[in-house]
């Protein structure tokens, strides 16, 4: 059977058509994929070498011939070059090559034809060329292929050699045993047909390799991509839960499963996860939440995302509350039906108590700026009202003076001094509330405090009324004011002695110590805390219980401000526990009151302890000062030449009035002024002649201890002393660092008064 030449052309143009086709809509789908583009280029340079193969008799013979050759050879090229692209190596350098050889194969070609005609010549040229290009592609295969060679890789081997095989014979044939042209031509085409089909195969096996090997590294990094996603969602701290539209659950990450208190590891069989319907839900209020109104069920009902709802859920039996912030998304399908509903949620339940205690705390700045308003205000009218009790007091007692003894209105002028000494211990407890009353610190035994006020309060009780006292031995002292301690002990005792029915009852006062690591350190001030760990002492516990009537929230919430009281007009001053929260608060130390309607009161005073070295060496009795009630003490007048000269400085002109005619009556000279420029012009004037400097401290312009410093520097060795009506620490720190002697309290009785100047005066010299 002969082989027709024209036909094999023909039959090989309709495949390199069909099969370059092929591989240009796979270079358009897989433009990532090397080598499509390239064999599709070397189907349409074969189809091209086909038609000049057909067209060779109708061309010159140096045209003809060597055309067909180079586009044969450039095929072969082409198709290295796309296998090279496939590999992913260059093909820049492989490109220039190719070019330079078939820049040399034309003219040598067509000096075999033209110059010395000579078949084997031409022959040996295009076998040796094509031959060269399939040993470079089989040198790539072997070299760059995977380990272990897949079979795709070792098939294209076993093409290329058979093309290989292919060209030698023909080789053989047509040059050593110089078969016939024709016949010869016609069956190496044949050959490479069939060939050429095996080749495309291979090509199309390696494309199916790379897209394979794409499709498994796109798994396994799909896989890689869920499994990161997997532990990125159980690493958050939101919970999230994926739903079926029937309710079920689908999936959960560790978050979750904690929040509900649930089995991390998933449900074990045994005990089944509670379904998403049987789930107690409650709204912001604590309400059970409407089933519309829950997450899910409006994700389902109206296909939007829900955002931002605050739900409470209990666990644990309801035994606990936990509340989050819950939003719903929906999940479609590709059709746009809801196929899973995503429900996530952040544990809030600390910020809820956050807030709850920030409400608390709130309402305790309220109440501790309304109490500082309050006591701001009452410090005020205190030391305008000290003035008139001052002035009140000082003239009664000087009109006492001037009265005899049995005169009809001496009862008169008592029961006015008697009523205003009434209203200067009012004024000290509204100083004391408003923290404005001095406080002489000193290391206290709060123990013997405790025994003389339980002996003070047992005189005034009736026989039906059972006082305890109760004292645990071995306790710390504290820093602080004996007498107002005291008075703390007193007004506790004697309210709860009013909250006893009738029928009588018991208070109890109780002392003992408690060691910061079991106490409420959480509801103490930072100060008080900060004393105790600094002192190395346990805290000192004060207790004062009765089972009296008890006090509901509203008055426990109002029972520190100052004039508010539940007894009957004219049986209270409301200002009882007012003082003691200011005493207490000024000691460092925190008030807790624990009481309960018709059953009884406890208030627990927490005080700070002394440092073990501070302390002193055994208890002292502790007594509260007697009140006064002077009587007139006329002095014989000293000779002029030996009478201190006093200057005493005063805004107000009834003290300035008062103290001028009550200093001379004991015998002093006096030069009283109302102007601070005055008094200083008077100490330039006249240096060395006053004994003593008294100076009012609240005064427009300059203050007392303005005043003071200007006097110390005209007369250092001068003795000043500063009057004020309410004294602070700071306002004696600032004193004896302006070099004042003493800081005189103003309210303090005509004896005292002269006694504190007859101290400071020196005499003329």
């Amino acid at each position: 059977m002969s082989l027709h030449l024209p036909t094999l052309y023909a039959v090989w143009t309709g495949i390199d058509i069909v099969i370059g086709l092929a591989f240009w809509t796979q270079h358009r789908r897989l433009p990532h994929v090397g080598g499509l583009g390239w064999w599709a280029l070397a189907c349409l340079t074969h189809t091209i070498a086909s038609l000049a193969m057909s067209a060779r008799p109708l061309l010159p013979a140096w045209v003809g011939l060597p055309l067909s050759n180079l586009l044969f050879t450039l095929t072969f090229a082409l198709l290295w070059v796309g296998f090279r692209s496939y590999l992913g190596l260059s093909v820049r350098r492989v490109m220039t090559g190719v070019l330079v050889l078939i820049l040399v194969e034309w003219p040598v070609t067509v000096f075999f034809i033209e110059v010395i005609d000579s078949l084997p010549a031409r022959q040996m040229l295009w076998i040796g060329t094509n031959l060269a290009l399939l040993l470079l592609m089989i040198g790539d295969a072997r070299t760059h292929r995977p380990w272990p060679a897949p079979v795709e890789f070792r098939t294209l081997s076993g093409v290329l050699w058979l093309q290989v095989s292919i060209l030698l014979g023909y080789a053989l044939v047509g040059v050593v045993l110089r078969w016939p042209f024709q016949p010869t031509v016609a069956l190496l085409t044949f050959c490479f047909l069939i060939a050429y089909l095996l080749c495309v195969l291979a090509f199309q096996c390696l494309l199916m390799l790379r897209l394979r090997d794409e499709a498994q590294a796109a798994r396994a990094v799909q896989r890689q991509r869920e499994a990161d996603l997997q532990r990125l969602v159980d690493n958050l701290d939101a919970g999230v839960m994926v739903f079926h539209p029937d309710h079920t659950l689908w999936r959960m990450n560790t978050a979750a499963r904690r929040f509900l208190t649930w089995s991390e590891v998933g449900a074990d069989g045994v005990v089944p996860e509670p379904s998403y319907e049987s789930w107690r839900m409650l709204d912001e209020a604590g309400q059970p939440l409407r089933r519309h109104d829950r997450p899910f069920e409006r994700v389902l009902m109206t296909g939007q995302p829900v955002r931002d709802v605050v739900v409470g859920l209990p666990i644990d039996g309801g035994a606990r509350l936990r509340w989050a912030l819950c939003s719903g998304y929906p999940e479609s399908d590709s059709q746009g039906g809801l196929r899973r509903v995503v429900l996530t949620f952040i544990d809030i339940t600390a910020m809820k108590d956050a807030q709850s205690e920030q409400k608390a705390l709130e309402a305790r700045l309220s109440q501790s700026q309304k109490m500082q308003a309050l006591g701001t205000l009452a410090g005020g009218v205190a030391h305008d009202f000290n003035n008139i009790l001052t002035a009140i007091l000082g003239n009664a007692d000087l009109a006492r003076e001037d009265l005899t003894a049995d005169a009809p209105v001496q009862e008169s002028l008592g029961e006015i001094s008697t009523a205003a000494r009434r209203g200067r211990e009012l004024v000290r407890q509204i100083l004391t509330f408003s923290r404005q009353q001095p406080l002489a610190r000193a290391p206290v035994p709060l123990a013997a405090v405790v025994v003389e006020s339980c002996a003070l309060l047992r005189a005034a009780l009736p026989p039906q009324v059972q006082l305890v006292q109760t004292i645990a031995p071995s306790l710390p002292e504290v820093s602080g004011d004996a007498t107002q301690l005291q008075q703390v002990l007193v007004n506790l005792g004697t309210n709860a002695l009013h909250a006893l029915p009738a029928r009588g009852g018991a208070i109890e006062i109780a002392l003992d110590s408690v060691p910061a690591s079991s106490a409420p350190v959480a509801r103490w001030p930072a100060s008080l805390a900060q004393a105790c760990r600094e002192a190395g002492q346990p805290a000192l516990r004060l207790r004062v219980i009765d089972d009296g009537s008890g006090m509901d929230e509203a008055v426990q919430r109002r029972m520190f401000e100052p004039f508010f009281t539940t007894k009957p007009v004219g049986q209270g001053t409301g200002l009882g526990l007012s003082v003691v929260l200011g005493i207490v608060e000024a000691h460092g130390g925190h008030i807790e009151v624990c009481s309960t309607p018709q059953t009884g009161t406890t208030i627990t005073l927490w005080l700070p302890p002394l440092p073990a070295d501070e302390a002193t060496a055994e208890d002292k009795p502790v007594t509260m000062p007697a009140v006064e009630h002077p009587q007139p003490h006329p002095t014989e007048p000293a000779p002029s030449e030996a009478i201190p000269h006093i200057l005493y400085l005063d805004d107000d002109d009834t003290l300035v009035f008062l103290v001028r005619r009550l200093l001379e009556r004991r015998g002093y000279r006096v030069t009283a002024l109302s102007v601070q420029t005055d008094a200083l012009a008077a100490l330039r004037e006249r240096p060395g002649e006053f004994a003593l400097l008294l100076t009012d401290y609240n005064m427009p312009g300059m203050s007392g201890l303005e005043v003071a410093r200007e006097a110390l520097a005209i007369e250092p060795r001068l003795p000043v002393a500063v009057a004020s009506g309410y004294i602070t620490d700071e306002l004696q720190a600032e004193a004896r660092a302006a070099g004042v002697r003493e800081v005189v309290f103003k309210t303090d009785a005509v004896e005292q008064f002269c006694e504190i100047v007859a101290r400071l005066v020196k005499p003329a010299d």
